[in-house]
């Protein structure tokens, strides 16, 4: 049971600036403030003691799952041991490097070096960046657009807002900026043409695609960002050929690509990288969530060595390069990234993402898949999404103002399972730590079914 009279809800009410949060009817207190105490394996439990199975392990990235003491143990010996040092001017730690060089022997073979921030909006900034300046360096200034696509989710800062194709990250800030266009999403479900195969449809995103930078000029376009699976614009998989289709056109427009693996980086879809479970060849690869399973906070840019080798040219023409965080590679951070990736190994628990997330999206389409207002049950690794329509036959989409995706995930939430209702569309997102088991993943679809049937009959 949540409280909202005491003096910590108060306090939380009055001083607290909450993300992505109705601000007043918080401030009001006609929402709750939930407080959470503590959390082990795939459960959490607020200061009330309830306990709840966090089938989306926290916001995709406790990947390793709650309450690893060797990440906890590796946090408190760095602190003690070295809290904080720079990494400018070539300093470094053994943490920091001994982490880069953890994550390039997993990176895709054309990678060169990471740059480390603290956030998955960061790491696309300093992406952006650095492509105008890759540009810049070769002479050809002109050549600054990125884009993006609608339903993309690339973060909420000034630059990584705009390549978010999301409109409640656009309305009333301002945004897109004017360097930063969108394409279609490759929303397979909610294509128009219902007669299209998956690869007549990945044909025609990237024809979409091409008729764009006609219209805008190749010379002008610089890169074309994508996460491998669009994540928070509805837990979509790519389309058969879709991936293949839109790096032949960006090659042959000599357009750089932009992996956004913030949330499939590091195993959620059952490989290391998304972009080698879809076969991309990113210029750039955009890490976050994954790389310490959300226990400190840490980012990555991987750079490709086409792209290095033009940044060393830079340095040589104009001297050190202009772009550094204050806690970039931040040794605390770095050493949770570097226990939690050797968790990750001695576990296994790539391998178990991948089995037991056939295994998620396998039952929730047998148990939901026939319902009459379930239009779709899609997913990859563990991942996993239920997308509710009015109407099935004629893939008819509910009114938005009936909030059938919320009401879903709050009939979950009474039955002790967090599952997200995702942005614009009725959708509910599944995404659970990697250490979730057959009989944990039971249990999330038996109070999907159960939500559902309260909710839709």
């Amino acid at each position: 049971m949540l409280r909202n009279d005491d003096q910590l809800a108060q306090w939380d009410r009055e001083n607290f600036f909450h993300s992505s949060t109705h601000l007043a009817q918080h401030a009001r207190g006609e929402t709750p403030t939930r407080i959470i105490s503590t959390a082990s394996g795939v459960h959490i439990e607020d200061r009330d003691g309830t306990k709840l199975l966090d089938a989306f392990a926290g916001l995709y990235c406790v990947n390793a799952g709650y309450g690893r003491t060797e990440v906890a143990d590796a946090i408190s010996e760095q602190a003690h041991k070295l809290a904080y040092y720079h990494s400018y001017v070539g300093h470094g730690t053994e943490a920091s490097i001994t982490l880069a060089k953890m994550i390039m022997d997993r990176a895709p073979d054309h990678m060169s070096k990471v740059y480390f921030g603290l956030s998955g909006s960061d790491a696309n900034e300093t992406n952006i960046k650095l492509i105008w300046y890759y540009n810049n360096i070769l002479g050809r200034p002109k050549k600054k657009k990125i884009i993006s696509r609608w339903r993309g989710y690339h973060g909420s800062g000034l630059m990584t807002g705009s390549l978010t194709g999301l409109s409640l990250f656009h309305n009333k800030f301002d945004l897109p900026l004017s360097n930063v266009i969108h394409t279609s999403a490759p929303y397979y479900y909610r294509r128009e043409d219902r007669a299209q195969t998956e690869e007549q449809f990945s044909a025609q995103c990237a024809a979409e695609l091409e008729a764009l930078i006609a219209v805008e000029g190749a010379d002008t376009i610089a890169a074309f960002i994508g996460e491998p699976v669009l994540g928070t614009g509805g837990l979509v998989p790519p389309p058969a050929g879709y991936w293949a289709a839109i790096q032949e056109v960006l090659n042959r427009h000599d357009i750089l690509l932009v992996a956004d693996e913030v949330v499939t980086g590091f195993g959620r879809l059952g490989s290391m990288f998304g972009s080698d479970h879809y076969n991309m060849k990113p210029d750039f690869i955009s890490i976050a969530k994954g790389l310490t399973s959300a226990y400190a906070p840490l980012s990555g840019s991987i750079i490709s060595d086409r792209v290095w080798k033009v940044l060393e040219q830079g340095t040589d023409e104009n001297g050190p390069i202009g772009h550094g965080w204050t806690y970039s590679a931040h040794p605390i951070c770095a050493a949770a990234g570097v226990a939690n990736l050797k968790l990750i190994d001695d576990l296994d628990l790539i391998a178990n993402a991948k089995d037991v997330g056939a295994y998620l999206n396998k039952t929730m389409k047998e148990a939901l898949g026939d319902h009459a207002n379930v239009g779709d049950v899609r997913g990859e690794g563990l991942i996993c999404a239920v997308e509710y329509v009015e109407d099935k036959a004629n893939t008819t989409l509910f009114d938005p103002s009936r909030k059938i995706g919320p009401m879903v995930s709050a009939a979950m939430l009474e039955r002790g399972v967090i599952a997200r209702a995702m942005p614009q569309g009725d959708i509910t997102g599944f995404a659970p730590p990697f250490c979730i088991t057959r009989a944990e993943v039971d249990t999330v679809v038996g109070v999907t079914v159960e939500a559902v049937k309260s909710v839709l009959g």
